[in-house]
């Protein structure tokens, strides 16, 4: 099951790569870029390339903070769940008193 993810991860990358190449070889212009009060220009790949880059570190760290939250909820329902079942457990050894 390994060697097949690692087949399937170096294809992926081997798919990438030449999709990157095609766009390169077919763009080869520059784009202006400005941001605030710093502007520049760059080629089309690069600029794309480096959106892209920051698109993909921009959603790991927000899904690494959604799994922080998740793991942090499951610790809250973990100790919850430890507690009732504590509660549950001496009530059940408590004796049972007759309502005359």
């Amino acid at each position: 099951m390994i060697v097949l993810k690692r087949i399937g991860l170096a294809i992926l990358i081997v798919l990438i790569f030449s999709a990157m190449v095609v766009f390169t070889a077919g763009n080869p212009g520059e784009v202006g870029i400005k941001l605030l009060h710093w502007e520049t220009s760059a080629p089309v790949s690069l600029a794309f390339t480096i959106a892209f880059a920051v698109g993909w570190l921009f959603g790991v760290i927000c899904m690494g903070l959604y799994a922080l939250k998740v793991s942090n909820e499951r610790r809250m329902l973990r100790r919850s769940l430890r507690m009732s079942e504590n509660e549950v457990s001496s009530l059940r050894s408590l004796p049972l008193s007759d309502a005359d």
